[in-house]
């Protein structure tokens, strides 16, 4: 019984020993890998040097100096959203201040390639948090507030002038609305003066009859009918006189 578990101790401590010795080798050809890139990186093979970090990751995964060199790698291949997501990462793994300095200050070089700004400032600020004797990290965050500053009243003239130009839109509408209300307006007054629409009908009623030339007015009329009753009396008077001559007779008076 004792002899079983002397050797199941043993076996044990070889299978340490041998996994021990296996993660070696594997984080010996990490860092090959990553001098591999380096080298590459300073050659500016960026997308090789990525391929070099990543494989140096495939071997020891938990090795931040290829995580951030990676972050590097992506940057320089203006692949910002993918370098950020990394330099997140090795934010995370390193244990040491400096090197999160490092990973935020990168992390803010990255959102000012990408113009965001509000989130460089953030970036910086924590790496400053972590190194505050970093002046190139104390320079970008003064640069990043005033690039986020100018930033900020581009887009509040953008939207003013957004809006100004719905209302000059609206403003323009309407004076062609009331443009087209008042041509229409002159439309119907000239209408009214006489120059009939078509299919428009006629108010009787309300256009009394125009007299006509050497037309007389029924006064007039009567007038003329009474004088010309009391001239054909006068004849007949006369005539009538002539032929009874002498015969008394009652006459009556014309008043």
């Amino acid at each position: 019984m004792k002899k079983s578990i002397v050797i199941l101790i043993l076996c044990l401590t070889n299978l340490g020993f041998a996994q021990q010795k296996n993660n070696k080798k594997l984080e010996r050809v990490a860092r090959e890998e990553v001098r591999k890139g380096n080298k590459l990186y300073n050659q500016l093979k960026f997308k090789d040097a990525e391929v070099a970090y990543k494989k140096a990751l495939d071997d020891n995964p938990n090795y931040p100096k290829a995580s951030y060199n990676l972050g590097n790698a992506l940057y320089q291949q203006n692949r910002t959203k993918e370098a950020v997501s990394q330099y997140e990462l090795v934010e995370k793994t390193f244990k040491d201040k400096m090197g999160k300095a490092e990973a935020f200050h990168n992390m803010g070089n990255s959102f000012m390639k990408a113009k965001q700004y509000a989130k460089a400032v953030e970036a910086y600020k924590n790496a400053l948090r972590n190194n505050s004797k970093d002046d190139e990290t104390r320079y970008n965050l003064a640069l990043a507030q005033k690039l986020l500053k100018k930033q900020q009243q581009q887009n509040k003239n953008n939207k003013k002038n957004k809006k100004n130009n719905k209302d000059n839109k609206k403003n323009k509408k309407d004076k062609n609305k009331d443009n087209k209300k008042d041509k229409n307006k002159g439309k119907d007054k000239k209408d009214n003066k006489g120059n009939s629409k078509k299919n428009k009908p006629k108010d009787e009623k309300k256009q009394p009859p125009k007299p006509r030339p050497n037309q007389l007015s029924p006064k007039q009329m009567k007038q003329l009918l009474d004088a010309m009753n009391n001239e054909e009396n006068k004849t007949r008077k006369k005539l009538n006189a002539k032929k009874a001559k002498g015969r008394k007779i009652k006459q009556e008076k014309d008043w």
